[in-house]
């Protein structure tokens, strides 16, 4: 056992630092590639400097750790892994009698340690550096601007009508927003106040609004209900679960918001009545990102661990390399059914894991059986 243990932290301590460099490489090569790619966008945009180009890049580089955390997972173990067998010293320990799933204990538990770092540490700050990149690149390179290029235009939302104990929802149209320190006002807003069993409750007309925290205040609002004689003008409070960075969130990929903020934003949107397949599909694939790293490096053993003696290293590296590729393109395939909606959330987050899970175990198991 103490031969064992001794083992498996070298073997750890060599598998991070392979996953630690390969994780440096392809963070900078995808980083290079986006920069230039963003360069090549800035050219036709005065405004858009090249420090500005390299801000944007900068920004987006959590991003992308995030992302090819499982490709560095499995490229590094295939690396490290390589470098055991092509010095016997897996052959060794095999001959002291240890099996290969003892000493790639260590090995699977730093991927999926990875993976929850990744997952509760990088996400929140990547979603932070992504939002930012974003409203960069929509006010400097994009025509339309962003949420922020909603100063002096219109705005419409949805959100669910606080003020019904039975449902419905609250649809809202304003002109005239503004946004100045993190308060927004608007001029003339109507709200169309709708039941649960989609018939128009009533309606509100106000000359201005401001949004604080919990609650719209309408200035000089009137209720029109169908049937009867309007409301004199009076101020008006309608609770909101919305605020200024909710809306600008509103209008940001899933990708722009963290593992911490995804459940209460998927239940705002439930509750507004729209769709929330993507935010749910985004949150599912952080959850199982640890056990994709996990898998990963089980793929990269299975693969790599072949004496040289045996020959064809070059080709179950390949193998590895190859199968690392396929397990991605079948992860971004169930995406795509997941976002249509013909699989259920959950099976096209995890499915991808789960498949590659089965195919290194059968591997291993296949190596233990010699």
């Amino acid at each position: 056992m103490f031969l064992s243990r001794i083992l498996a932290t070298y073997i750890s301590r060599l598998f991070m630092l392979s996953v630690i460099a390969m994780l440096g490489a392809l963070t900078g090569l995808v980083s290079l590639f986006d920069f230039l790619e963003l360069l090549r966008r800035s050219a036709t945009r005065p405004d858009a400097s090249f420090g500005l180009v390299v801000e944007m890049a900068l920004l987006r580089m959590p991003w992308a750790i995030l992302e090819i955390l499982p490709f560095a997972v499995l490229l590094g173990g295939i690396w490290a892994f390589w470098r055991l067998a092509r010095s016997s010293e897996l052959v060794v320990a095999r001959a002291a009698g240890l099996s290969a799933f003892q000493f790639l204990l260590g090995p699977i538990f730093c991927a999926f340690g990875l993976g929850v770092f990744g997952v509760v540490a990088v996400s929140p700050v990547s979603a932070m550096l992504f939002a930012k990149a974003n409203a960069l690149e929509e006010t400097f390179l994009d025509a339309g601007g962003g949420p922020l290029a909603l100063n002096g235009g219109q705005l419409w939302l949805r959100q669910g009508d606080e003020t019904r104990q039975h449902g419905g929802v609250a649809i809202i149209h304003a002109n005239g927003v503004k946004m100045s320190n993190k308060v927004l006002t608007t001029g003339p807003m109507t709200v169309f106040r709708i039941g649960s069993n989609d018939k128009m409750i009533d309606r509100i007309e106000a000359q201005s609004a401001r949004l604080t925290p919990g609650d719209w205040l309408l200035a000089d609002a009137r209720v029109l209900i169908p049937g009867q004689v309007p409301t004199a003008p009076q101020s008006l409070s309608l609770p909101t679960e919305l605020n200024v960075n909710r809306i600008q969130q509103s209008f940001a990929a899933p990708d722009a918001l963290s593992f911490w903020q995804l459940p209460g934003f998927i239940r705002i949107l439930q509750k507004a009545g729209f769709s929330t397949v993507a935010h749910r599909l985004r949150f599912q694939a952080l959850l199982a990102l640890p056990l994709l790293c996990a898998t990963m490096s089980l793929v990269a053993a299975g693969f790599s661990m072949q004496t040289s003696r045996r020959g064809g290293i070059a080709r179950m590296i390949g193998g590895g390399v190859a199968s690392g590729f396929a397990l991605f393109m079948l992860s971004q395939v169930a995406q795509q059914f997941g976002q249509s909606g013909a699989l259920p959330v959950v099976l096209a987050a995890w499915a991808p894991a789960a498949a590659g899970l089965m195919l290194a175990l059968s591997l291993l198991l296949h190596l233990e059986d010699g």
